[in-house]
């Protein structure tokens, strides 16, 4: 009986000690982590949600929420985030609070699951180029599949996602008829099993999917990928590359290292900070670029120009070994050298006297005689006096005048030497004569 009482007694201690711990909110131990998708699409994109997926999986967490609300943005850039989200084993899960549309409609198909708020709106997918047209047949193509591919990640019937891509699809139930791209809202995404439920917020999905006491972790973009996501679209270091090289350019025209050059430079390192921080390019392609401009700059102390030529084919293969789109960079850089030419000329044409830059590389005195120069003397007193030809004219030779060779030419004709000849023109060194006909020749 003493055994039993004693047992029972340190049974309730333990008890009561269980009683006096704190309950953790997390007593399940799940991690969910809250990852927002904004704005435009673009490749400095990637490199965010590639470390929230990493430091999901390190932390072992249960699940990712990947809020949405973007417009869409570049396909290739879209096309490396699909492939991110399917290839992690942490559940993903897209909840679209506004819209995802083009590209955003593309990543939310490649997730797990997909919520939406009251009101949104996904789909209107179509390809198009950087002048607003559709792509071409070969791009549509791989689109169509690959919309195709992000529906059946999931199970879903692909033929919505399709129709989000090519108006040709007709789905005239859901306002999608031939000539139009389908955008379904959250009711009828969830109609056609694209959406798992619709909510008003974060708290009420996190409490439908169960993970109401779970550990909810926010991760936000970074300032750097802020800059790279900025610098990375196409429009942007295309400016970058056009400030860079006429900064450069103008900087060649003026001794020392002034405003032009540091403008110049810092685009271009600008530049390549972006792609270095998106992981689009390596310290290789920085290094290449230092390199390419260190030779440029040694041109100026040995002559022969081949350290320039390698510098500038160094600098040219570094910024397309930064990007991944060879056509985007050809087009950026043909811009940027075609307005550093014209701005070039126009400067020089225009406001070379006035800009100080000039100054010093455009020649602005002139060699007149007010100012003491004197270049060829022009002997007009020579003009009607009469001589003889001391050599042979043709038309070119030399005569005597008063005991002086000159060199002097006729008006065209052959005058033989010993001739008898008279001045008729002195434009400064150029002495032109005449024959004087019928009389005889002096003897030599």
């Amino acid at each position: 009986m003493k055994r039993i009482r004693l047992f029972s007694i340190l049974s309730l201690l333990l008890g009561f000690s269980l009683m006096l711990i704190p309950v953790d909110s997390s007593a399940k131990g799940e991690v969910v982590y809250v990852v927002p998708i904004e704005e435009t699409v673009e490749k400095g994109l990637y490199a965010f949600l590639q470390r929230a997926v990493e430091t999901a999986e390190k932390e072992n967490a249960d699940a990712i929420i990947f809020e949405i609300n973007t417009p869409g943005g570049a396909v290739d850039a879209a096309a490396g985030i699909g492939k991110l989200l399917t290839s992690t084993k942490v559940k993903t899960i897209a909840f679209i609070n506004n819209q995802a549309l083009s590209a955003g409609a593309y990543i939310s198909l490649n997730m797990d699951e997909i919520y939406m708020v009251r009101g949104g709106t996904m789909g209107s997918a179509a390809i198009i180029d950087q002048s607003g047209n559709t792509a071409g047949k070969k791009a549509e193509s791989y689109w169509f599949a690959e919309m195709k591919n992000a529906a059946q990640h999931a199970d879903r019937d692909p033929i919505y996602a399709l129709a989000m891509a090519d108006e040709n699809v007709d789905l005239p139930e859901y306002g999608a008829e031939k000539g139009k791209l389908l955008t379904l809202t959250s009711e009828q995404a969830v109609e056609v099993q694209y959406a798992e439920g619709i909510v008003n917020n974060l708290d009420e999905l996190l409490a439908q999917l169960g993970y109401s006491e779970a550990d909810v972790r926010s991760l936000e973009v970074s300032f750097a990928e802020k800059v790279a996501r900025f610098i990375t679209n196409p429009f942007v270091y295309s400016i970058l590359l056009t400030i860079g090289s006429l900064g450069l350019v103008l900087e060649l025209y003026s001794p020392g290292f002034g405003v032009p050059g540091f403008m110049g430079l810092s685009a271009l390192l600008l530049f390549f900070y972006g792609h270095l921080v998106a992981g689009l390019a390596g310290f290789e392609t920085l290094i290449l670029f230092i390199v390419g401009l260190g030779l440029i700059l040694l041109e100026f102390f040995i002559a022969g120009g081949i350290a320039g030529a390698l510098g500038f084919v160094a600098i040219i293969a570094s910024l397309f070994m930064a990007v991944d789109n060879v056509l985007h960079m050809a087009i950026s850089l043909l811009v940027a050298i075609v307005i550093s030419i014209l701005v070039s000329i126009i400067l020089i044409k225009m406001f070379g006297k006035k800009l100080r830059m000039f100054q010093r590389i455009i020649l602005t005195d002139s060699t007149n005689t007010e100012s003491g120069y004197i270049s060829n003397q022009t002997r007009s007193e020579l003009i009607g006096l009469e001589g003889y030809t001391l050599t042979v004219l043709r038309p070119s030779g030399t005569i005597i005048i008063e005991d002086e060779r000159i060199d002097a030419v006729s008006e065209g004709a052959f005058i033989d030497k010993g001739t008898k000849v008279k001045v008729v023109k002195a434009e400064g060194a150029r002495i032109v004569v005449r024959e004087i006909p019928n009389l005889e020749k002096k003897d030599q």
